[in-house]
């Protein structure tokens, strides 16, 4: 029986979400090269799919963070997950932009969240973790509210993200990761078995990876 991660794995893959090109890798806006990309907002159009993402993400918060009083998504993947999260628990959703707006009441965050209210994150996927912290980050600082955790529907496990999380002393779930999705990859036969170490390799040392 696949765990719930590797279930959420196979659908990424199943609805391309994740495609996986280790003999001709993306390049990331970083500028770092990647057997792997990850477009979550493609789930979206799958309401079955897009269902199913929305019950885990629930559950998971539901069982992490039972004091949650609000939630946030972070711009702009993670907004539509976290309003559907939001509405499936009747609290109130806000969403952190990745910077304030140059005009008007020039906001970073987008809605309303009184200082000291418990909010919970909401990402789609998390790579090194900094922009997902910037928007923990800002609701600390401007909102003075209290940020109880994150959760997200993927991670690549780089470990860049987990020193970030740790130093930032904040909680990270996601419903799946780089090593139940390579698992999946390979048992759905998604790659060729020759091309399960360079797979591996590249989380090792992604930013030297491929040069």
């Amino acid at each position: 029986m696949k765990s719930v991660a590797e279930e959420i794995a196979s659908e990424l893959l199943r609805v391309q979400a994740v495609k996986l090109s280790p003999s001709q890798p993306f390049r990331w806006s970083s500028g770092w090269l990647s057997p792997i990309y990850c477009d979550n907002r493609l789930t979206l159009s799958f309401p079955a799919l897009r269902s199913q993402i929305c019950d885990a993400l629930v559950d998971v918060v539901c069982k992490q963070f039972p004091d949650v009083e609000v939630i946030a998504g972070v711009a702009t993947a993670g907004i539509p997950q976290g309003a559907l999260i939001a509405d499936r628990l009747g609290l109130p959703f806000v969403y952190v932009r990745s910077s304030a707006k140059e005009h008007g009441m020039k906001n970073m965050i987008e809605g309303k969240v009184e200082a000291g209210q418990k909010v919970v994150v909401i990402e789609d996927l998390v790579s090194t973790g900094g922009s997902s912290l910037k928007a923990a980050q800002a609701l600390q600082a401007e909102a003075g509210a209290q940020v109880l955790g994150m959760v997200a529907v993927f991670t690549y496990q780089l470990q860049a993200a987990k020193d970030n999380f740790a130093a930032a002393k904040l909680p990270l779930y996601c419903l799946s990761d780089y090593e139940a999705l390579i698992k999946v990859a390979s048992d759905e036969a998604y790659i060729a078995p020759d091309s399960l170490q360079t797979l591996k390799a590249w989380r090792e040392n992604p930013a030297e990876w491929g040069k």
